[in-house]
């Protein structure tokens, strides 16, 4: 047994986050746990590492089971370097290693040389600690650092580099390899494929495959999910479900539990309707009395089933245009740009060129780094190319999502942030589509800089939906918003009646989505048509 869970609660302020949570764990379970934002899914792994204390309950783990947790802020020491910091994942190893050499030089001293009995103790401790140091791997450490680094992408990032000169994603990735390179009994982690190209992705997705330990991980990604895991565990409106299988599993049996939950909680209160007649007809009469009575009493002994809930309340989305563009959308020609680096230009995009048509629907794919949200400014003319030509077709409107939300002013209500951009809108339209957004009553008058990720997202969205345009320019759109969001955002962009591009790490959302790929480097555009799992069969990464 690596962990067990026993009625876990947790409230704040007196509203519970957490009711009577309970699950087990063994060596080698791969355990989703999944449910809306704020259901209590990070609240749940920092009670198990100990990061928050619980109500009630108990949790048990296995005798020596060590513990490593991807926490949302990185934990890294700021000022270390890349390779100091890998390294701390060695202590034990590098004080044994720092001990043999000592015992070397020893060794080499002429005064033990003159004494066999302290030369032939210095030599049985050297041995001892030899023999350890081989079996815990001694000799593959920096061999270990460097496959664990290379994969999480700093293959081309110096190891001498301070933690500090590091991007908020690149810090996680870091936070994400030491943990991976300690080799914990039970990986804790939350989001951890946040930040990651697809080639990282599909690295981690693979070593995780191979990982000897227990994982249970909060993750979005639900392509991630079903390569990954064994079981989901959902937590919804408090409480905890467990379900076999990876997500397209849970997905799949959630269904048919909750049709088979209601045909039988109809079929009861049908049974209980009719028991309740035969009682109320013949109680008070002399000849059917003694049986209506014992009617009665197997009534009371009815277990019953508590009516299904309905779903959770989710957004709702439609993308709607006021007019069709012409066929050819967009047409960019031998684009080229290049960024200052103090006094000097570097390039970082060359010999750009595709084109876009109506009802396209295309991904930008491509490594961190390498452009492509730099691309998609340039082509809303934000960023002036140093050389080449976009060309926007005739009746082309443009929606633009910006990933960062950056647009948002954050002193701006919910309700003055969208009806600002579109002051001709009637308030109460307004209204109906923040409602359609999960923003209803007062939370209309909630300041945008108190918002969390997903509800900037979603007003990032609403406002979107307002403008009505036939070309929509997505910087990953699915970020910060939780897999049911996901897919009502899917199912409204897989009706919408215009011509889509967007960045995406979403494998899930690229699949469902995508009729044509467009990987980018720093040398060129190259198309792929079809969707995602096309492009990977076609030997691409």
């Amino acid at each position: 047994m690596i962990l067990q869970l026993n009625g876990i609660s947790k409230s704040y302020l007196g509203d519970p986050i957490l009711s009577n949570i309970s699950m087990k764990m063994e060596s080698g379970d791969r355990i989703g746990l999944i449910g809306v934002n704020g259901a209590g899914k990070s609240t749940l792994l920092q009670i198990i590492a100990g990061d928050l204390p619980y109500d009630k309950g108990e949790i048990f783990t296995g005798k020596g089971v060590t513990m490593g947790y991807l926490r949302q802020d990185s934990g890294l020491q700021m000022s270390n370097t890349i390779w100091t910091e890998m390294l701390g994942g060695f202590t034990e190893l590098l004080a044994v290693e720092e001990e043999l050499h000592e015992l070397e030089l020893q060794m080499g001293e002429p005064s033990l040389l003159n004494n066999p009995e302290k030369f032939e103790q210095v030599m049985t401790r050297y041995a001892v600690k030899a023999d350890w140091f081989t079996q815990q791997g001694g000799y593959d450490v920096e061999t270990k650092i460097h496959s664990i680094l290379n994969g999480m992408g700093f293959g081309d990032i110096s190891k001498n580099t301070q933690i500090e000169k590091l991007s908020g994603g690149q810090k996680t990735r870091l936070a994400l390899a030491k943990i991976l390179l300690e080799q914990p009994d039970l990986l804790l982690l939350d989001e951890p494929t946040n930040h990651l190209d697809l080639e990282t992705l599909n690295w981690l997705e693979h070593y995780l495959r191979g990982y000897q330990g227990a994982i249970l991980i909060i993750s979005h990604d639900r392509y991630f999910l079903d390569a990954l895991v064994n079981e989901i565990y959902e937590i919804e409106r408090t409480k905890g479900t467990k379900y076999s299988g990876n997500y397209s599993k849970y997905v799949e049996s959630k269904a048919k539990n909750r049709q088979l939950l209601e045909k039988k909680y109809t079929r009861q209160q049908q049974q209980i309707a009719k028991m309740e007649e035969y009682i109320q007809r013949n109680i008070a009469m002399a000849t059917s009395s003694k049986s209506a009575k014992n009617k009665r009493k197997q009534l009371e002994r009815i277990e019953r089933i508590e009516k299904p809930l309905k779903d959770l309340k989710q957004a709702q989305m439609a993308f709607t245009t006021d007019k069709k563009s012409h066929k050819e959308v967009l047409k960019v020609r031998d684009l080229n740009i290049s960024f200052k680096v103090e006094n000097d230009k570097k390039t970082l995009l060359q010999d750009i060129s595709f084109e876009l048509y109506r009802d396209d629907r295309v991904a930008l794919i491509g490594p961190n780094g390498v452009g492509k949200t730099t691309l998609l400014k340039t082509l809303l003319k934000d960023i002036t190319p140093d050389s080449g030509v976009v060309t926007w077709g005739n009746g082309v409107t443009i929606g633009y999502y910006d990933q960062e939300q950056s647009t948002l002013h954050p002193n701006n209500t919910v309700l003055n942030e969208v009806w600002n951009a579109f002051p001709s809108v009637e308030e109460a339209n307004v209204r109906t589509v923040l409602g359609n957004f999960l923003f209803t009553g007062e939370d209309v008058f909630k300041k945008v800089s108190a918002l969390s990720g997903g509800e900037k997202a979603r007003v990032a969205l609403a406002k979107l939906i307002l403008q009505k345009a036939n070309v929509l320019i997505m910087d990953e759109p699915t970020n910060h918003l939780d897999l049911f969001s996901k897919e009502v955002l899917e199912e409204a962009l897989l009706r919408f009646e215009g011509t889509l591009l967007c960045i995406s790490h979403d494998r899930y959302f690229l699949n469902k989505l995508a009729d044509k790929m467009l990987e980018l480097s720093s040398t060129g555009v190259t198309v792929f048509q079809g969707n995602y799992d096309d492009y990977v069969q076609k030997g691409r990464r």
